[in-house]
């Protein structure tokens, strides 16, 4: 399997009729001061959609992502698209990096930089990584119509597939957040002769079943908080877990209504104190939604949801199984990251070898604090470059 250079080009009648749509939205009212206490401000989203019909530049937007190497490679039944960026250094390691959702590969474009040449960043070149960045199966330009829908597994052996047999590496180093995160566990779960190591911004070790017998009273009470969101934060998992094609109608129909269902997370889980563009611009936030809008590919993202709901493997499983993850594992700590299990739980999941609190920072961290998550990559890998 040869990969083929890939470039982005959206054609004009799909940018057309997006302006068309946005100028025909039918808006909702509002709750009286609800603002976003009940979900997405009205305010804001009518001020961002003026933004994108009228002064958004996607093909700004689309150049910038075309600076980096782009391939597919037709692998687990569809074609698979992946940024492959080469390291600039004596010895660049391999790293493979997995975003989430309502995520894409548009949130590593500050930290890619960072990762493949830190000399033009005031840095050691012989701390540069070659980085592939896939778009998840089913996401953005990895998503085809009526392709078959993976799950986190699934997911991982693809990966592991694109990095060995495909690319040619015969061990790489991984990084990711949210299901990215998942799948890089799951990665060095299954494959950990090919791993080297692994860099996690969020751990989910949540116990599938009762909380451990000898859990201290510091595990229980992050269960205890974990079980508080399970109650009120995800709302979103539920639908996405259960009726994924109910959504994707109104989601692929409705440009508002899909800016609405991702732009309340980058809000919600983001370090920005309710100050969505103290984080993101619009333009940030808005290219990230168009991946999902000029590719439809809203409805095939909710499936690692649906999976997880009806027994996918998850991390949380080794908890109590007398199981672990052997693959070295280092844990940056966000403060506004969704979910931060104290580290004596994580070490019942993973063999722990560095942990580090970072002082800013939420569950996008690639795109919020992409110089700082870039440094503890590098000074994880020093400790374990070959």
């Amino acid at each position: 399997m040869n990969p083929s250079p890939y470039r982005v080009h959206v054609p004009e009648h799909v940018l057309i009729d997006l302006k068309e749509r946005l100028a025909r939205t039918r808006w909702p009212d509002e709750i009286p001061g609800g603002e976003w206490n009940y979900g997405t401000d009205l305010t804001y989203l009518k001020e961002l959609a003026v933004y994108w019909r009228e002064r958004y530049d996607w093909r700004r937007h689309e150049a910038l992502l075309n600076g980096f190497e782009q391939f597919t490679v037709p692998i687990s039944g569809s074609t698979l698209h992946f940024i492959h960026q080469r390291g600039v250094g004596p010895r660049p390691l391999p790293l493979l990096l997995s975003h989430g959702w309502p995520g894409s590969i548009w949130e590593f474009y500050k930290l890619i930089p960072h990762l493949t040449d830190p000399g033009r960043f005031g840095g050691d070149p012989a701390d540069a990584f070659t980085v592939v960045a896939p778009s998840l199966p089913g996401y953005t330009f990895s998503f085809q119509p009526n392709q078959p829908r993976l799950g986190i597994a699934q997911m991982a052996e693809t990966f592991a597939e694109l990095m060995t047999e495909v690319l040619g590496y015969p061990w790489f180093f991984a990084a990711g957040g949210d299901w990215g995160a998942s799948i890089t566990a799951r990665l060095a779960y299954a494959f950990p002769d090919r791993l080297s190591g692994i860099h996690l911004t969020m751990l989910t070790v949540r116990p599938t079943g009762p909380a451990p017998a000898d859990a201290t009273d510091e595990e229980r009470q992050y269960l205890a908080a974990q079980n508080d969101w399970q109650r009120d934060g995800i709302g979103y998992q539920w639908i996405q877990g259960t009726r994924p094609q109910t959504l994707a109608y109104a989601l692929t129909d409705s440009p508002v209504g899909l800016a609405a269902w991702i732009v309340e997370k980058f809000r919600e889980w983001s370090d920005c104190h309710g100050q969505i563009e103290s984080r993101f611009t619009k333009d940030e936030l808005l290219t990230n939604v168009m991946l999902y809008w000029v590719t439809g590919c809203i409805g095939a993202s909710f499936w690692p949801y649906y999976t997880r709901r009806h027994g996918e493997w998850s991390p949380g499983e080794l908890v109590g199984s007398g199981k672990r993850i052997d693959v070295p594992t280092a844990h940056a700590v966000f403060p506004r990251e969704i979910t931060r299990p104290p580290k004596s739980l994580a070490e019942r999941v993973y063999n722990i070898v560095r942990w580090t609190p970072m002082p800013a920072g939420g569950h996008f961290a690639a795109l919020e604090e992409p110089q700082a998550l870039a440094g503890d990559l590098r000074e994880f890998a020093r400790q374990l470059r070959p």
